[in-house]
């Protein structure tokens, strides 16, 4: 169990390379005036941070030739504290970082075919990565990468689900980077990274669910990832819905994939009479009021209601979060869902568990790759930059950086405040003594 001592050093350390990273070098001098903590404890938490790698102390050339004892720089090792999240998704790449200060700080895709080799995918996702870390891995290794693929993977210490698939790309990114891997379903890091910065930010017991080219999920249960026996759990799917519906690729009949998938979205849409070539032209149908789109919406979310009905008085997840294209494009989906679970919850308004779309889009996955590598810190992991960071977009594909909730992010900056005024508060008091006393300032 962490003490609060313990608590206070972790938060210290992530105060002074969250100042590092935002004004980048500093003397010991300024470091001090911007965190407002003590010189000694200022001291042991550079010093640390120093013989762990993290900091770097050097002296600029420009001090070097003035007279007196140049003053030291402080500045971020770019080499250490580096994770990458990597989502090989069906059709794109995505990658996000993490830097030393448990913040993330970038997230980008990549479109791609179908039939892309997985070689031609891992120098995607490294090309994505040397931009987003400013060429840092040219010179340097990352600790950790984290990688989401398509399908059901089992806990590291098993093997059964790791298919050859899965060894060749753990053995490819660990090739191409030079650093260790660790691999899960797509769907289930997405889950994660959910009730860590997205819509069920600090919940406990989780369902997501992700419409997508393909159908999948994740259960996030007691603050954990579920993974089942063998890699299996999550693939909502794969649940007939259709007892006599169209055949499914995974050897069934009538699963919610064949439902509620893009494609199968899509040809239903077709099969009513609709011309959508894609998901935006069927969201331009329902917008200009086509009642055949708005049809196929109904019936699909009345399939994924039941679904997430039926595995909900399973499991008693406290928040379904629901993800993907065709939420992200509008919200006829999600009112179809959340009508048909109202019409068919039991336990009154207390035990209906809440219904929310995703917020983290596209980056989801990449997301929760890099949290699987991370145990939670006393002061959680953060986003960079506050509240939501910015959007980059390669292809077709824009990485919604989404952040914590604004209020998590302020009772963050209070909590920074309240250890720097009792920093302050502290060193006055030690200085006053020390005058009293005569002793001298140490350094």
């Amino acid at each position: 169990m962490l003490t609060e001592r313990t608590r206070a050093s972790a938060s210290h350390k992530t105060l002074v390379l969250r100042l590092l990273r935002e004004h980048g070098p500093l003397t010991r001098g300024e470091l001090g005036t911007l965190c407002g903590l003590s010189r000694t404890v200022l001291h042991d938490i550079v010093g640390a941070l120093m013989d762990n790698g993290t900091v770097l102390a050097s002296i600029p050339e420009a001090a070097r030739r003035k007279r007196g004892r140049p003053a030291e720089v402080l500045s971020l090792n770019p080499g250490t504290g580096l994770l990458l999240g990597i989502e090989f998704a069906r059709r794109a790449v995505r990658v996000a970082t993490m830097n030393a200060a448990r913040e993330i700080v970038g997230g980008v895709g990549e479109a791609h075919g179908p039939d892309t080799p997985w070689q031609a995918r891992v120098d995607i996702a490294w090309r994505l990565a040397d931009t987003l870390t400013s060429g840092a891995l040219r010179s340097g290794t990352p600790n950790g990468i984290g990688v989401g693929v398509v399908g059901p993977v089992d806990a590291p210490d098993h093997t059964p689900m790791r298919t050859p698939r899965h060894n060749t790309v753990s053995e490819l990114v660990r090739e191409r980077f030079g650093a260790r891997v660790a691999i899960d379903n797509n769907t289930r890091l997405a889950a994660l990274a959910e009730t860590i910065w997205g819509a069920a930010a600090g919940e406990q017991d989780v369902l997501y669910l992700r419409l997508s080219h393909g159908v999948g999920g994740g259960l996030v249960v007691a603050g954990a990832l579920h993974r089942g026996a063998h890699g299996r759990s999550g693939e909502f799917g794969h649940i007939t819905v259709e007892p006599d519906g169209a055949p499914c690729e995974c050897g069934g009949a009538g699963c919610l994939e064949t439902v509620a998938s893009i494609g199968a979205v899509l040809d239903a849409y077709r099969a009513a009479g609709g011309t959508a070539a894609d998901v935006p032209e069927l969201m331009a149908a329902l917008r200009s009021g086509d009642r055949r789109a708005h049809a196929v919406l109904d019936r699909v979310g009345t399939h994924i209601g039941r679904m997430l009905d039926a595995v909900s008085h399973a499991v008693g997840p406290r928040v379904i979060v629901v993800g993907g294209e065709l939420v992200d494009a509008g919200p006829a989906l999600m009112r179809s869902i959340e009508r048909t679970l109202n019409t068919r919850a039991t336990g009154g308004a207390d035990g209906r568990p809440a219904v929310r779309p995703a917020r983290l889009g596209d980056s989801g996955t990449a997301l929760g790759a890099i949290a699987q590598l991370v145990p939670r810190p006393p002061g959680g992991i953060t986003p960079s930059g506050g509240g939501h960071a910015k959007c980059e977009e390669r292809g077709r594909y824009a990485v919604d950086r989404s952040a914590a909730s604004p209020n998590e992010h302020e009772n963050r900056q209070e909590h920074m405040a309240r250890l720097a005024q009792r920093g302050r508060r502290y060193g006055e008091a030690r200085a006053t003594a020390r005058r009293r006393l005569g002793t001298p300032e140490r350094g």
